[in-house]
């Protein structure tokens, strides 16, 4: 039995041309010409790749500094002593610690968005795999979590850095804004999130490398995003 979807959603879907690509800023202003929501929806850009996620090789994953921030309050945590986890508390970071820290977690904490550690804690830090990796929490080198001057990355997270990863399913998908930003703030936040996407493509992956990518704000219908956009970057 298919899922009935709200009113407010069947008005915003009639705005939307069947079959047709948008252009960024074209779609940006469609959806913005939706019934207004009661709520400040995050916008989501979402690709289809063409890589095989199985095979070591075409793994596809990395951060990217979206210039205009994704409009929500990040919360941070680090694995890190000494100098390195006060530096990371003054920078801005929601919880630092190490043992205490990993002992929490392993009870059950996981009310945060990021995980940052320096190089000398990833050892215990590993222990946490099996509950911040499902999550897209454990902290890794490539996407600049895992860091000998966590400080740095603490600032990065809360000024918008997102990290994507692609699924067993071949997408990828991260949050690029609020729909109350300007258009053009969408706009560059989407550009530059394709734009590392792009840079992301790995050496095994041939021929086509993005099939398809769609951008949606929470609880509206999603609208096809042009290769030829695409092609610009």
């Amino acid at each position: 039995m298919s899922k009935k979807r709200s009113k407010r959603y069947q008005e915003a879907a009639k705005l939307v041309t069947p079959g047709k690509s948008y252009g960024l800023t074209e779609a940006v202003e469609t959806m913005k010409s939706f019934p207004a929501p009661k709520f400040d929806p995050t916008v989501t850009l979402s690709f289809h790749l063409t890589v095989d996620p199985r095979k070591s090789d075409q793994m596809v994953r990395g951060s990217v500094a979206l210039p205009h921030g994704t409009g929500k309050n990040v919360r941070v945590v680090v694995f890190a002593q000494g100098e390195a986890a006060a530096a990371a508390l003054e920078a801005g970071a929601d919880e630092v610690g190490f043992e205490d820290l990993i002992k929490k977690v392993q009870g059950g904490y996981v009310d945060f968005d990021s995980a940052i550690a320096t190089p000398d804690a990833m050892a215990e830090v590993r222990k946490l795999a099996r509950i911040l990796g499902p999550r897209g929490l454990m902290p890794n080198p490539k996407t600049g979590t895992v860091t000998e001057d966590p400080a740095k990355a603490v600032k990065e997270v809360k000024a918008g850095r997102v990290d994507f990863k692609v699924d067993k399913s071949a997408n990828v998908s991260a949050a690029i804004g609020k729909l109350s930003f300007s258009d053009e703030q969408i706009v560059e936040n989407a550009r530059a999130l394709i734009d590392s996407v792009v840079k992301a493509r790995p050496a095994a992956a041939k021929g086509a490398y993005i099939e398809a990518a769609t951008i949606a704000c929470a609880m509206c219908p999603g609208l096809s995003v042009s290769q030829a956009e695409i092609a610009k970057l």
